[in-house]
């Protein structure tokens, strides 16, 4: 246990939890593992090797734990998320299956292009599983909602957001012009949210879930796993099978500079939250830096063009 406000966290959990019923934390070895909102565990039980999410405080205000309980059972079922075994829909204390040999991806880790395919491949199956999330992710209306609960808390925002986001409204117009069929989306593919055996990826975290343009997803991630040309081009084609058509390319350019936009409130969110996992107000400025530096670069003007194109 690493310390006693953890121990009384995993002993409350337990409780709740019908398959590991009659373990105390005395029963199990636990070792915290990272998190920027949430603390989880890796649960060593004699039933078996298992990881708690138990979410952090405030975290209710913009994230539905309904809606995240639906989509992580139904990504479990379709194998891309871990195995589910417990999921409360009213606080989110989830409990999924360890995944033996899987190594948790990161910048550095995903510079190996087949590691970059397999998450391509394993967001694809999702996108067309056939399957439909309870809620939309609505990029523009989520900004409106964080400004609005950053507004209530009297958060001070970088200096010319304003602008940019009413700049933004010409990627709004293009995206309009030839919308995408929604379809369920991961929407924060950070990094470590991708577990690579070698043989396949898993995808797990599903807390911000919705049916999405999945552009959304590879665009994210190229930007949260801080991916170059070559990772762009591999995760595309691994995508689409071969031929990457232009509108799509575009599509996930202009996400790249949106989901920068978006996430600099959510890191502001943290800030005036007082969340210590990070310094939070430079992880806003610096991606609000990189969200500008995007939209006003030449690319970004031909990614308007190419998704207006189609």
């Amino acid at each position: 246990m690493s310390d006693d406000t953890d121990r009384t966290s995993l002993d409350q959990a337990l409780r709740r939890i019908p398959l590991l019923a009659g373990l105390g934390v005395d029963d199990v070895t636990s070792e915290r593992l990272g998190g920027l909102t949430n603390k989880n565990f890796l649960l060593g039980t004699p039933k078996g090797k298992f990881v708690l999410r138990i979410p952090g405080e405030g975290t209710s205000e913009y994230i539905s734990r309904a809606n995240e309980a639906h989509a992580a059972q139904v990504t479990s079922d379709i194998g891309v998320n871990a195995p589910l075994h417990f999921f409360d829909p009213v606080d989110g204390i989830q409990l999924a299956g360890f995944i033996e040999g899987a190594a948790t991806l990161n910048t550095e880790r995903f510079r190996d292009l087949g590691s970059v395919r397999r998450a391509a491949q394993s967001l694809r199956r999702v996108h067309d599983s056939g399957k439909s999330f309870r809620n939309r992710f609505e990029l523009f209306q989520m900004i409106d909602e964080y400004l609005d609960i950053l507004s209530r808390k009297g958060a001070t925002l970088p200096d010319g957001y304003h602008d940019v986001k009413r700049e933004a409204e010409a990627v709004r117009a293009a995206l309009g012009r030839r919308p995408l069929p929604s379809v369920p989306c991961h929407c924060d593919p950070l990094a470590e949210n991708f577990l690579d055996t070698g043989d396949r990826v898993y995808v797990i975290d599903w807390e911000y879930a919705g049916n999405n343009d999945p552009m959304w997803d590879l665009g994210d991630v190229s930007v949260e796993a801080g991916f170059g040309p070559d990772q762009d081009a591999a995760l595309l084609e691994a995508y689409f099978g071969g031929r990457v058509p232009p509108g799509d390319a575009g599509r996930m350019v202009l996400y790249k500079a949106m989901c920068d936009l978006l996430w600099t409130l959510w890191g502001i969110i943290q800030h005036v939250n007082q969340n210590p996992a990070d310094d939070f107000w430079a992880y806003a400025t610096n991606r609000f830096g990189r969200c500008k530096a995007l939209m006003g670069s030449s690319a970004f003007g031909r990614a308007i063009q190419a998704t207006i194109d189609g």
